[in-house]
Formats: C-alpha cells, structure tokens, sequence
C-alpha cells in the first residue's frame, strides 16, 4: 500500500518502470498493489491505464451529507454519551454539512476551495468529548469550542480572510446555550423556512430527524438567498457548454470531402472588427504630463496617467498581435504558436492570454469586452481633455487599478489635513481606510466634485439589495442576481478599531469570480444582523461581465 503518491509525482516513473518490470517477470497471480493520491497531473498515463480506479468523495446534497456525518458515529457509541453531548455532536455534524457542501454555490459561497472532509468533524469531536466529559462545570464553554473548530480544526484550511469569517459566523449561531433546546438551524431565514435541532433521544431519533429533512436542498440552510440556486445551475450550464465547445472540431467537411473554412473566415472577420475599433485609440501621456507642472500633478492626476498608460499598453499589444495575425491569415507570415493561440481566440470570441495578461479583470466574451475597452476609454478622453479637474462621478468599474484611485483619495486626505495643521504630524496612510456613504441622487443629479473624497459608481450589489428609500441592505428580489449601487462618497478616514454596530463590511471585488480580485471593504449600513449578510455572500463587484 503506497499512500499519496501525488506527492512525489517524480518518482511516480520509477514506479511505473517497476510495474512494467514485475510484468515482465510474471509476477505472483496474488500480488496486488494499491495506491492512493488526490487528483493530480503527475501521475503517469501507464499507471492510470492499468488501475482499477476507485474514488471516496462526499454525496452530494446537504441531506445526504448530513446523514453520512452522523454515521461516522456509531449506535452504541452515541446512546452512551450525555444528552449535552448529543446536541452539540449533532449541531457539529450539521455544521460540517453545510461547510463540505456550501462549495457548490462557487464564489458566493467560498473565494477558495478547501479540502475539509470526515477527519476534521472526528477531531472535533474528540475535542467535544474531552472538554465536557468528566467535567464539573455547569456553563459549556462556548468560546472554547468555537475557537477550536472554527480557527484551528477547520480553520486550519481556510486562507481567505472572508471565508474565516464564514466559518465564525456559522459556529457562533449554533454553538450557544439554545443549542440544547431543540434550536433552529436556518440562520436568519425569519421564518421562510424552520427545520429546528432534535430534542434529546436515542441514536434512532436522530437518524429519523435527518430522513424528514424537508427542503433539503434550499440556499435558506446556509443562510444564503434562494437566487443562490439560479447563480448554481446558471454555472453548471456554463461548464457544460464550455466543455461542449472544446469538443468542437476546428474545421468541417462537406459533402464532397473539402474542408468548410467558415470558422476561419469568422476568425479573421473578428479580427478585423477588432482592429478597426482600437486602431484609433492612443492617449498622448507624455504630452498631457508636460501640459501639467510638478505642482499640478497630485495623486489624481498621477492615477489617471498611469491609466492612460495601462490602456496604451494594451491597445499596443492589441494592434500589433492583429496585424501579425491577419498578414498570417493572408500567407505573408509562417503562422506561429501565439498567432495561432490568438486565432483560437478570435474564432471563440474569447480574450487571448497576452490581452488578459495587460488588460483589466473581466469575465466577458469579446464583443462585451470590447464594448467595455471603449467605455474605458471614454472615460480617460474626458479626463485628459481637462487634466487639472477630477470628473465629478469616477467609475470605478471602468478603471485598470481601481486601488490606485482608492489610495489617491487618502493621500489627498494627507495633504490637505498637512495644510490645515502645519504644526501637527501629517496623517500616515497605511492608518486611513476609505470609509464609503451611500447617497440617494443619481449621477444626473451630481453637479460638482465632492468637497470631502469622491463621488463613484460603477458598483454592483451581488446577494442583496439596496432599499434606496430606507438607505439599508434588504433581501434580494427573486431573479435579480446583481442590483446597481447608487452614487457612493469615497472618503478618507482612520482606521474602525470596532466593527460599528448596524453596519455590514462589505468586500469589493473587481469581478464576480472574487477570488485574488480584492479592491476594498465597503461600509453599508442594515438593520439586520452584519452576520445574515456575511452567511449570504454578500459583496460588491465592479464588472459583472455584462451590461445591466
């Protein structure tokens, strides 16, 4: 038995080669070798062909997961154990449950996949049984226990700051005291859907409660709003057909056997498109950076140059890539391995990894995200037409580094809190966060730059919505995934030491995938728990990856 040989993926050749020698040298008709290994691209074809292949993976559905959790624990094992005990291990099976299977709704439930599995709610479980077995304590105590599941047993795998805060949540609304007393198990789901915790019983009474799980499946379990399902399956069809499309044969045959060349006659209709958009792009840098003097140039004029600077690259990039493709297209160059990854791309209508690589974040096709390049450019057109004046309303959607702006604004909050108080120490920066007011007024209605920070847009509310009458975070509407944001003020200020009360940290993200796409946390004020909005996935995005 040779166990995790995914982890010495070089030696995984040797083996093979030794295999091949106890082949060769007619083996015992006994032997047999087993190997075990996490999926990995290491692992010799040969060694793959000749296995018999057996995978151990969790069921699918919270139901079906729950139920194989709490098998983990045997009929005489548990029938012994105090009343106290059995509460809590069921609150933890639960727990481990919607951990395991809250994976499925992508980037809403998780940032980052995790390998928790059936080991981690067997640890925490002896944990459970040491800390309250034998003990003469009549308070059970919560904080421990919390802190021992949620940041050392399944904590040690999370590395995302915000999916920690998931597991938190989760642990703080169901280890408490009600726990023990046949508690609800939806988080904040105010009434919508009840399935409450079991009183206490035998083995048999568990199990039972389990099988009448109803409405097993709903995104109400994890806390989550029931759009979470349409976001799910919309994925799933995602993947599908993405499959479905690289299955496609690059070139067809009719009837009489001669290759159909519509699909590279689509490439290079795409390519030209392509090309006549961007061929005019071009913003003078050097010339607008001469046009300002050095006291000119504040940190705004700085985030925008470099902007213009960014798209430069990429338009550059752009153009010349195409123009190689189409004298390739015409017999005038040998097609090479990056002309021929870009007509892939232009045949797929998807964005080539050079333009990715010198390009903003974006889950758009290519007319989409062509249409978005030309709205960025618009943007910096306004701007370098009159380089000395900040627009009134930024979007930061429409931007390449949407963090240099959002630092720009702190450092003008420096500079003017230095101006103000010539004697005092200036301000230091990494001490300043931006602190973000959700105004009513359209961007119609803006008439003048904000004295205090910026006035942006361009944010998109991914979970929830926004009440614009209440000014508060409310439940989604059904099939409405993404609501716009309202104009927001930007401003500078010091650090929060405490989270304020009635108000939710909202991250931001510069697409929908979220995951290493971080810009900024957002301060958005709800009359509900900040806990029912961290459960849901609610965050802010910036490109959505359509037009809404």
């Amino acid at each position: 038995m040779l166990q995790n040989i995914h982890l010495m993926p070089g030696w995984c050749s040797d083996l093979e080669k030794r295999l091949d020698t106890y082949a060769a040298e007619n083996s015992h008709l006994s032997f047999r070798l087993f190997l075990s290994s996490d999926p990995s691209l290491g692992i010799p074809i040969g060694i793959l062909e000749r296995s018999i292949k057996l995978t151990n993976e969790p069921p699918q559905g919270l139901q079906a997961n729950l139920r194989r959790s709490f098998a983990l624990f045997s009929k005489e094992d548990f029938d012994e154990r105090d009343s106290k005990i059995k509460a809590i291990l069921f609150g933890l099976c639960h727990f481990h449950s919607l951990m395991i299977e809250r994976k499925k709704f992508g980037p809403l439930g998780y940032n980052k996949t995790y390998p928790f599995s059936s080991g981690d709610l067997r640890d925490s479980s002896l944990v459970l049984y040491n800390y309250l077995e034998g003990s003469t304590a009549v308070k059970i105590p919560w904080e421990d226990l919390r802190y021992i599941f949620g940041e050392i047993m399944y904590g040690g795998h999370i590395v995302d700051d915000w999916d920690r805060e998931v597991c938190r949540k989760y642990l703080h609304f169901f280890m408490q005291d009600e726990l023990l007393d046949e508690k609800d198990l939806v988080p904040y789901a105010s009434g919508k859907l009840v399935w409450n915790a079991p009183g206490p019983g035998p083995h048999e009474k568990y199990v039972e409660h389990i099988d009448h799980m109803h409405q097993a499946e709903s995104p109400l379990f994890f806390g989550m709003h029931t759009n979470a399902e349409i976001g799910f399956r919309t994925a799933q069809c995602h993947r599908i057909f993405e499959t479905l499309l690289l299955l496609q044969p690059r070139t067809s045959s009719n009837g009489d056997g001669a290759k159909d060349s519509s699909i590279t006659h689509h490439g290079e209709e795409m390519c030209s498109e392509v090309l006549d958009e961007v061929r005019d792009m071009n913003f003078q840098t050097e010339e607008t950076s001469r046009q300002l003097t050095e006291e000119e140039k504040g940190p705004y004029q700085f985030v925008f140059l470099q902007e213009c600077d960014c798209m430069n690259g990429l338009v550059c990039e752009m153009i010349r890539g195409l123009n190689e493709l189409q004298m390739g297209f015409r017999g005038e160059l040998t097609m090479s391995e990056n002309m021929e990854q870009l007509a892939d791309a232009m045949q797929n209508e998807a964005l080539p990894t050079t333009w990715v690589k010198l390009g903003f974040p974006s889950t758009r096709p290519l007319r989409s995200w062509l249409v978005n390049l030309k709205d960025r450019a618009s943007q910096l057109e306004d701007w370098v037409a009159d380089p000395m004046s900040v627009p009134k309303v930024v979007d930061l959607s429409r931007l390449f580094s949407p963090q240099s702006f959002l630092t720009a604004i702190k450092q003008v909050c420096c500079q003017e809190q230095h101006k103000q108080q010539q004697q005092q120490q200036m301000l230091e920066l990494d001490k300043l966060q931006v602190l973000t007011e959700v105004h009513k007024r359209e961007m119609k209605q803006i008439d003048a730059a904000s004295k205090d920070g910026a006035f942006v847009t361009g944010l998109f509310l991914e979970g929830a919505r926004w009440d614009i009458n209440t000014g508060v975070l409310e439940d989604s509407r059904p099939k409405e995934m993404f609501v716009r944001m309202p104009i927001i003020n930007c401003r500078a200020g010091p650090s929060l030491e405490r989270e304020p009360p009635n108000i939710y940290i909202c991250p931001t993200y510069c697409v929908p995938t979220r995951s290493g796409y971080f810009v900024f946390t957002a301060q958005l004020r709800t009359k509900q728990p900040p806990a029912k909005w961290v459960l849901a996935g609610v965050a802010l995005i910036l490109d959505v990856g359509y037009n809404l």
